[in-house]
């Protein structure tokens, strides 16, 4: 049977694509102890950045038709052949329930929220408070027509302010069209991804969701999180080839491998979807996992290589355009150490994508 189907909602809980587990409590003892006695450099030494937006950048469009700005984390703002998106959007200093307390990030969104460019749509994959701010939700409501996101999530949007007109959900398979200006329309497709959701103790209530985002001149999938699984192979074979993935390389462990990939199994992933090009999110923002803060993007750099696989690694707040060819700016190791070292040896090693 094929893993590309609607998500099933029973027992009141949205199901993952495969037999999935999110962290169970037999770990919590071992998760403590790495806590305390941890020796990994989870926050950098020196402070990142400042990075810094030229906000005129986006008064031209790419002649390529495709440009992505990485606010950091997962948090992207994509110029798709004359349509534009803001994509799981986290402006606050914390990602958290609370502002004073929780993972801060290491540097300050490149850009306020008053500075985006104009927005045809606002894509949430899930409710994490890593993807989704609510403090950014109100500000963000007077500046787009339009908020896409999965199953569920809408009632977060509406509780915060927005009206229910501007709320488009969407269960895995479900597809549609961005309203634009643009000769060339934007369609979305919502696919499965293995992962969960949750803003407090209570999980499952609202879907998660990967992308397809395809135009007459690109073909993207967005990532969002997802442990690594058989569905990408599929699809690769329904909707790829792909210009770019965007797929998840931080905030790894093997402790929870089902719902976050890291970078060796970002690879595999890339190759099963038949991405030409990677773009590793999902690091390098905020400490929520035992690595070292620039432990992903150094094993990928590395794995990459060896798979002749082709990396676009922009700097944070740099409107990048995208032309199909590799880039690895390698903006991370001017805050390094020298004596730092990785932590490769933390990354689950797979040598093919599970059959479930």
């Amino acid at each position: 049977m094929s893993l590309l189907r609607p998500a099933r909602y029973e027992t009141g809980r949205y199901q993952n694509p495969v037999p999935t587990e999110v962290g169970a409590t037999k770990h919590l003892l071992t998760i403590f102890r790495r806590l305390l006695f941890g020796k990994e450099e989870r926050v950098p030494r020196r402070q990142l950045g400042p990075f810094r937006t030229d906000l005129g950048a986006f008064l031209t469009p790419a002649a390529s038709g495709l440009r992505v700005t990485l606010i950091g984390h997962s948090s992207l703002l994509v110029e798709m052949d004359g349509t534009t998106l803001l994509i799981d959007p986290v402006f606050s200093k914390r990602a958290s329930f609370s502002q004073r307390f929780g993972p801060a990030r290491f540097f300050p969104a490149p850009l306020s929220i008053a500075e985006l460019p104009p927005l045809d749509a606002v894509l949430l994959s899930h409710d994490h408070y890593d993807h989704l701010d609510a403090a950014a939700i109100p500000q963000l409501q007077e500046r787009t027509p339009l908020f896409i996101c999965s199953e569920g999530v809408g009632r977060h949007l509406q509780r915060w302010g927005v009206p229910a007109a501007k709320v488009k959900e969407m269960n895995w398979m479900d597809t549609l069209t961005v309203p634009s200006s643009s000769p060339t329309p934007l369609t979305l497709t919502a696919l499965p991804a293995r992962h969960f959701s949750g803003r407090s103790l209570k999980r499952y209530t609202t879907l998660w969701s990967s992308f397809v985002l395809r135009t007459g001149g690109h073909n993207v999938y967005h990532g969002a999180d997802s442990g690594l699984y058989a569905g990408f192979r599929e699809i690769g074979e329904q909707f790829g080839p792909f210009d770019l993935a965007t797929l998840e390389i931080g905030a790894f462990d093997p402790l929870w491998a089902d719902i976050h990939m890291g970078p060796d199994n970002a690879v595999l992933a890339a190759q099963a979807l038949r991405a030409k090009v990677l773009m590793p999110i999902h690091w390098g923002t905020f400490n929520l996992a035992f690595h070292d803060w620039f432990q992903p993007p150094e094993r990928l750099t590395e794995m990459a290589a060896e798979a002749g696989l082709p990396l676009w690694v922009p700097e944070p707040g740099e409107p990048t355009e995208f032309t199909g060819e590799p880039r690895n700016t390698l903006w991370w190791r001017r805050y390094m150490d020298q004596t730092s070292g990785t932590s490769s040896s933390r990354s689950a090693k797979l040598t093919a994508i599970p059959s479930d």
